[in-house]
C-alpha cells in the first residue's frame, strides 16, 4: 500500500494542465453566523436548524477550515469557537489534545471524551479513543461541534461532538486542483484533489503527502493520505455512497515534553531519553464504509456499514518496569480490527411542520487489539514484557422525539442505552499472572430540552442531557504493577450537564451566550506515572462549570470582526488519592490542563479585487499541569517563572494573506501564512501530572508558510 501510494501520487500530480471553464468560486455563501435561523446542521444525529436546536451548536465554514491555513491541525479553526480548547502539541506523533467543557483534558496522546464523526463514519472506537488519522484538513469543506453531554445522541464518550464533512464533487463533469505549501522548520506538503460528476454518479479522491522537520529537536514526520468519496442517486429518492480512506505515516518521531529548567533553557530541545530510546511511531490505517439513504416524504431511512484496520509500531521514550537503561526504553505494537454498522430512521407523524417527528437508531461497532510489549533497546524490541487480545463491543439503541407544540416553541427530548463489553485474553503468562477476564460496563442516557423561537433578535433555550464515559482499553492496559490484563478499579465515569443558552441577530451583530453547570462522578483521571506509564483512576467528583460567549459583527460587506470568550471553572469536588496509610485530598483543585479564561479575536476582510486578510489573535490564562495544582504554565505571551500565577498572557497573533483569480481556463490562488507574529515564547500543550515535573510542550516561535493552489474545471 505504501508503494501504490506513492506512485498514485505521481500519476495525479503530473497530470497536465487543461485549458477548461473554471469552475466559479462560491463568493455567495454567507457568514453562518448572519444565517444563523436558516442554517441547517446534522452533528443531531437529523437535519435540523440551528435556531431550534437546544443546545450550543457551532459551524466552521470553509474559509475556516481551509482558506489559506496551513491544514495541519484543529486549532486553526476550532479554536474560534467558544467552549473549545485545542492544545497543538506541534508533534506529529501525538494527537492534539481537544477540550469541549472540560471533556477530553486527560488525553496526553489521542482524543478521549469527544465523539468524532467523518462524513458520518465514527472516527471513535467503541471503548472512546479518537483518532484523527484518516482526516486531511485541505479535504474538508465543513466542519460541526455539539457543545455538551450527548451520549443520549451518541454513547460512550461524547461530552461533546465534532462531525467533519469532506467537500464534495464540484457542479461540473470534472475539476482538477493541485495545492501546495512550504515553511518553517522544512515543512513541504502537497495535496492533488480531483472531482468528477455525471448523471446521477459523483466522485472525490484526494491525495496529499506531508513531510516537516519539527520545531524542536527529534520531531521529524511524514505521511501520505488518500481520501475516496463516491456517490450515487438511485431511483430519485435513493443515495448510495462509498468512503475509502488510507494513511501511512512511517515516520512521527517524539520529542517529548521538558521540564521547566529544560524549557527555559531551549524550548525547542527534546527530552534526552526521547532520542536516546529513539520514541518514534510507525503506522498505517486503512477505513472503508458504505452508506445509503433513502427520503420520504415526511423523512429519511439510513445505514452504514464500516471497517478500520490499523497497524501501529510504537517506540516510547519511557523505562521498562525491569531492566531499565539510558537507551532501553518501551516498544508496542497494536494490530487493530475494527468495524460496525448504524442504523437509523427520521419520520414526522403528519404533514405539518408542527407534527411530532420521530428520530430512532441502533449503533453497533466492535473492535479488536492485539497489543504486544517488549523492552526495547535503541529504540528496537527486545524482550516481550506483554501480550493480550483485547476486544470491546458497543450496542447502543437510541430514541429522539422532537415537537412543536406552537410556532414560538420546539421541544425535545431522548433516550439511549448502551452496553459496553470488555475482554482479554492474556498470552503471556510468563510473569506468573493470568490477566484473562472481561468486564462490562452499561448507562442510560438521556436529554430534555426547550428552544422559544419567537424573536430573531432573542433565542433562549434550556437543555438537560448526560453523558458517560468508559475508560480506553490502553487506559486499562496500564497497570501500576505492569503486568497484563485490565485494570479492575477503573470504573466509567458519569455526567449531567445543565445548561441555558440563547442566540440572536441583531442587524449585523449576531451572538451567543451559554452557561452551563456540568456534574461528574467518577471522573477518569491520570494522576501519575509508574515507570513512565500514565495510570489512571477515578476521582470522586467533578464540577465542570462555565460560561460561552460568541460574537461577530458585519462592519462592511468585505469586513468581519468576530470575538469568542470562554469561562471554564472547571474543579475537583472530592478528590482523593490513597497511598498506604497517607490520604492525599485534592478537594477544590483546579482540573490541569484548561486555561480559566481563553479568548480569540479575529478580523475576516474580502475579498478585494481578489485579496483576502485573516487576522487571529488568542488569549490564554495560566493553567495547571497536575492535578496536585503544583505545576503551573503561565498564559501566552506571559513569561514563564516561579512566581505567582499571572493572569491572561498578552497573547499570540496569526495572520493570513490570499490574492484569488481566474485567467484563462484556471484559477490561481497564492497564500502566506504568519503563525506567532511577536515570536512569543510560550507553551501551547501539556503532558498531565508527567513524571519529575516533565509537562511543558512548547510552541514553536515565529514561523511562516507560503504555497498556493492552482486548478482547473469543466462545466
Amino acid at each position: 500500500m505504501r508503494v501504490a501510494s506513492s506512485a498514485s501520487l505521481a500519476i495525479l500530480l503530473a497530470l497536465p494542465l487543461a485549458a477548461q471553464v473554471p469552475v466559479q468560486r462560491d463568493t455567495t455563501a454567507r457568514d453562518s453566523a448572519r444565517v444563523l435561523p436558516e442554517l441547517t446542521v446534522t452533528v443531531t444525529r437529523a437535519p435540523e436548524r440551528v435556531s431550534r436546536v437546544p443546545a450550543a451548536v457551532s459551524v466552521v465554514d470553509q474559509r475556516d477550515v481551509k482558506g489559506a491555513q496551513s491544514t495541519l491541525g484543529l486549532d486553526e479553526s476550532l479554536n474560534n469557537l467558544p467552549g473549545v480548547y485545542v492544545a497543538n502539541r506541534y508533534n506529529f506523533n501525538l494527537d492534539q489534545r481537544l477540550v469541549i467543557r472540560g471533556f477530553g483534558t486527560r488525553s496526553n496522546f489521542g482524543l478521549r471524551g469527544i465523539k468524532v464523526m467523518l462524513d458520518g463514519i465514527p472516527q471513535t472506537l467503541p471503548d472512546g479513543q479518537s483518532q484523527l488519522t484518516n482526516v486531511d484538513y485541505a479535504n474538508l469543506g465543513r466542519v460541526e461541534v455539539l457543545r455538551g453531554a450527548s451520549s443520549s445522541l451518541y454513547g460512550n464518550a461524547s461530552g461533546g461532538v465534532v462531525s467533519l464533512t469532506s467537500e464534495p464533487a464540484g457542479p461540473g463533469p470534472f475539476a482538477q486542483s493541485i495545492r501546495a505549501q512550504g515553511g518553517s522548520f522544512g515543512l513541504f506538503r502537497i495535496q492533488s484533489r480531483t472531482t468528477a460528476r455525471r448523471g446521477p454518479a459523483s466522485g472525490t479522491l484526494s491525495l496529499s503527502r506531508t513531510t516537516a522537520d519539527g520545531s524542536r529537536q527529534w520531531s521529524r514526520s511524514e505521511f501520505t493520505q488518500l481520501n475516496l468519496g463516491g456517490d450515487y442517486l438511485l431511483g430519485g429518492s435513493t443515495t448510495i455512497g462509498l468512503r475509502f480512506g488510507y494513511t501511512d505515516a512511517p515516520v512521527a518521531r517524539n520529542p517529548g515534553a521538558l521540564t521547566a529548567a529544560e524549557f527555559l533553557a531551549n524550548p525547542d530541545s527534546a527530552s534526552a531519553n526521547s532520542i536516546r530510546r529513539k520514541a518514534d511511531k510507525d503506522l498505517w490505517q486503512g477505513q472503508l464504509a458504505l452508506t445509503a439513504r433513502h427520503f420520504t416524504s415526511r423523512g429519511e431511512f439510513s445505514v452504514a456499514l464500516f471497517g478500520v484496520r490499523r497497524d501501529l509500531k510504537n517506540a516510547l521514550g519511557s523505562p521498562p518496569p525491569q531492566g531499565p537503561g539510558p537507551n532501553v526504553g518501551i516498544y508496542n505494537e497494536i494490530g487493530r480490527s475494527a468495524g460496525g454498522v448504524r442504523l437509523a430512521g427520521d419520520q414526522r407523524l403528519g404533514a405539518s411542520e408542527r407534527a411530532l417527528r420521530v428520530v430512532a437508531g441502533l449503533d453497533l461497532q466492535t473492535m479488536r487489539d492485539d497489543r504486544r510489549g517488549w523492552r526495547s533497546v535503541d529504540g528496537l524490541p527486545d524482550t516481550l514484557i506483554q501480550s493480550q487480545l483485547e476486544k470491546v463491543t458497543e450496542v447502543g439503541p437510541f430514541l429522539q422525539l422532537h415537537w412543536s407544540p406552537s410556532s414560538d416553541v420546539a421541544l425535545s427530548g431522548g433516550l439511549r442505552y448502551d452496553a459496553v463489553r470488555f475482554d482479554v485474553a492474556d498470552k503471556h503468562l510468563l510473569d506468573g499472572v493470568d490477566g484473562t477476564g472481561d468486564r462490562t460496563m452499561s448507562a442510560a442516557s438521556g436529554n430534555v430540552g426547550a428552544t422559544w423561537l419567537r424573536y430573531e433578535q432573542f433565542s433562549p433555550y434550556a437543555t438537560v442531557s448526560t453523558s458517560f464515559e468508559t475508560p480506553t482499553t490502553t487506559e486499562l492496559a496500564n497497570q501500576p504493577n505492569s503486568t497484563s490484563g485490565f485494570n479492575t478499579r477503573i470504573e466509567p465515569s458519569r455526567s449531567v450537564n445543565y445548561e441555558l443558552g440563547v442566540r440572536g441577530i441583531a442587524g449585523p451583530v449576531s451572538y451567543s451566550v451559554a452557561g452551563f453547570i456540568g456534574r461528574v462522578k467518577d471522573a477518569i483521571v491520570q494522576f501519575s506515572e509508574v515507570s513512565g506509564r500514565g495510570y489512571f483512576t477515578n476521582a470522586g467528583r467533578l464540577h465542570n462549570d462555565g460560561i460561552e460567549l460568541g460574537i461577530s459583527a458585519r462592519v462592511a460587506e468585505p469586513l468581519r470582526l468576530f470575538g469568542n470568550w470562554t469561562y471554564a471553572n472547571y474543579r475537583y469536588d472530592r478528590y482523593r488519592i490513597v497511598s498506604g496509610a497517607t490520604v492525599d485530598t485534592l478537594d477544590g483543585k483546579r482540573l490541569p490542563g484548561v486555561p480559566k479564561a481563553f479568548i480569540r479575536l479575529g478580523l475576516r476582510a474580502g475579498p478585494v479585487r481578489g485579496f483576502a486578510l485573516d487576522v487571529d489573535h488568542t488569549m490564554s490564562s495560566a493553567v495547571f499541569a497536575d492535578d496536585r495544582n503544583t505545576i503551573y504554565v503561565s498564559g501566552w505571551g506571559a513569561k514563564q517563572d516561579t512566581g505567582d500565577i499571572p493572569g491572561i498572557g498578552s497573547g499570540v497573533t496569526n495572520l493570513r494573506l490570499s490574492w484569488e483569480g481566474t485567467t484563462g481556463g484556471a484559477w490561481i490562488r497564492p497564500f502566506l501564512g504568519i503563525n506567532n507574529l511577536g515570536d512569543r515564547n510560550y507553551v501551547s500543550a501539556l503532558t498531565i501530572n508527567g513524571a519529575v515535573g516533565r509537562v511543558f510542550e512548547p510552541a514553536p516561535g515565529r514561523n511562516y508558510y507560503i504555497g498556493g493552489e492552482i486548478g482547473w474545471a469543466a462545466r
